[in-house]
C-alpha cells in the first residue's frame, strides 16, 4: 500500500475536491450527494463512510450568520419593504447552503478516512464477568 501513502492535506484536499481519500482519482459521489459504492481507481470500498448530517449542521450555522447578518444590516441600513428582502435572501440562502455541502461532505468524508474512524465497538474481555 505504499503507492497510497498521502498526507493529510491531500487527502482533504482530495476530499474537498470530491475525489477518493485514498487515490484522489476516483469519483466520491455518483449524484449530488449519493455516494458510490466503491472507487473506480483504487477500489475502495466506500462501506465505511458516514458523514451523518455533520455538513449539513456545519453549512446551516455558516449560512445563517452570514444571511442573517446581511439581513440585519440591509434593514438597519436601508429599511426595504419585505418583497426586497425575499428578493435578496432567497437567492443568497440558496448559494450559501448548496454550494459548499458536497464539498463539505468530501472533506468530513477524508477526515473520517485520514483518521480512521469508525463505529465504537466494545470490546469484551475474558474474565470480567460480562455476557
Amino acid at each position: 500500500m505504499a503507492e497510497f501513502d498521502r498526507s493529510q492535506i491531500q487527502t482533504m484536499l482530495s476530499g474537498l475536491a470530491c475525489r477518493c481519500p485514498r487515490c484522489g482519482k476516483g469519483k466520491l459521489f455518483q449524484g449530488f450527494l449519493t455516494l458510490k459504492p466503491s472507487c473506480d481507481a483504487c477500489g475502495l470500498d466506500y462501506a465505511f463512510i458516514d458523514a451523518g448530517d455533520g455538513p449539513a449542521v456545519f453549512v446551516v450555522l455558516f449560512a445563517g450568520f452570514v444571511v442573517v447578518t446581511c439581513a440585519l444590516v440591509v434593514e438597519f441600513k436601508y429599511a426595504p419593504p419585505f418583497w426586497v428582502h425575499a428578493v435578496l435572501w432567497g437567492p443568497l440562502i440558496l448559494v450559501t447552503t448548496l454550494w459548499p455541502l458536497r464539498a463539505l461532505k468530501g472533506l468530513l468524508i477524508a477526515l473520517q478516512f485520514w483518521n480512521k474512524a469508525a463505529e465504537g465497538r466494545l470490546e469484551r474481555k475474558a474474565g470480567d464477568g460480562s455476557p
